[in-house]
């Protein structure tokens, strides 16, 4: 196994942070290594955004969840799907791609870009040593958070990451077993038991780690029950898109 993988299978979210900042560099760095994902068609239907104003930070914090330590951290970033370049250029090209980018594909290109290069700069702060977590919260408040960042039409947030020096690491997560992700030319609809014996073992993560009494499949559900964000449709099509 090699360095890369080692990295990637050590990969936990961290919460809790010193307060030392990143450096010009190592923020470019981070960025730079962002880019190099792999992007649909060359789109780069992304952008991202360094949020260095403690106060800004600490609005954001609150708004995306009430998390604190997202202000804490040595660097935060907002990636965002970013199609309002697109249509910049379509203008000056005299050319007219509103049913394009008005469409769901084109939100879900800008939300998957996004997410590559998120996952790039991820890979990249884990083997500088950094710690890191994801802010899916950037969407609960992303109403507010997009009056505060000053997101224009046809982009929108997609999610957060915190990125600094780990005051401490939480341990590992037991993954689904590999057969309960991976399907051989067809979905197997029959893995319930996989999702069964899983539970048992996050049971015990839990109890063990957390002392805590729940399953996965309790904690995947509770978040989906509790977070059902029915704002998001109405928050894209002001925003221009997912209309058609």
């Amino acid at each position: 196994m090699n360095k890369t993988i080692e990295t990637i299978l050590n990969h936990v979210s961290v919460r809790t942070f010193t307060d030392q900042a990143l450096t010009e560099n190592q923020v470019k760095q981070l960025v730079i290594a962002a880019q190099a994902a792999s992007t649909a068609s060359f789109q780069q239907a992304y952008s991202i955004i360094g949020v260095t104003d403690p106060e800004l930070k600490l609005k954001i914090a609150y708004f995306a969840g009430n998390q604190p330590f997202i202000a804490e951290g040595g660097h935060f970033f907002v990636f965002c799907a970013d199609v309002n370049r697109h249509k910049q250029m379509a203008k000056d090209l005299d050319m007219d791609i509103t049913e394009t980018i008005e469409g769901i594909d084109a939100a879900l290109v800008g939300a998957i870009d996004a997410s590559l290069a998120a996952q790039n700069m991820v890979i990249a702060a884990e083997s500088m040593g950094l710690g890191v977590c994801y802010i899916g919260g950037v969407r609960d408040g992303i109403i507010k958070i997009s009056e505060l960042l000053d997101i224009p039409e046809f982009v929108f947030p997609v999610f957060g990451l915190v990125v600094g020096y780990p005051k401490k690491r939480n341990e590992l997560k037991p993954r689904i077993p590999f057969e309960g992700i991976y399907h051989i030319n067809r979905y197997d609809i029959n893995k319930k038991d996989i999702v069964k014996k899983y539970d048992e073992t996050t049971k015990l993560y839990y109890e063990e780690i957390r002392s805590q009494s729940r399953t996965w499949s309790e904690t995947a559900i509770g978040s989906f029950k509790s977070l059902p964000r029915s704002f998001m449709k109405d928050y894209l099509n002001g925003k221009g898109w997912a209309k058609r």
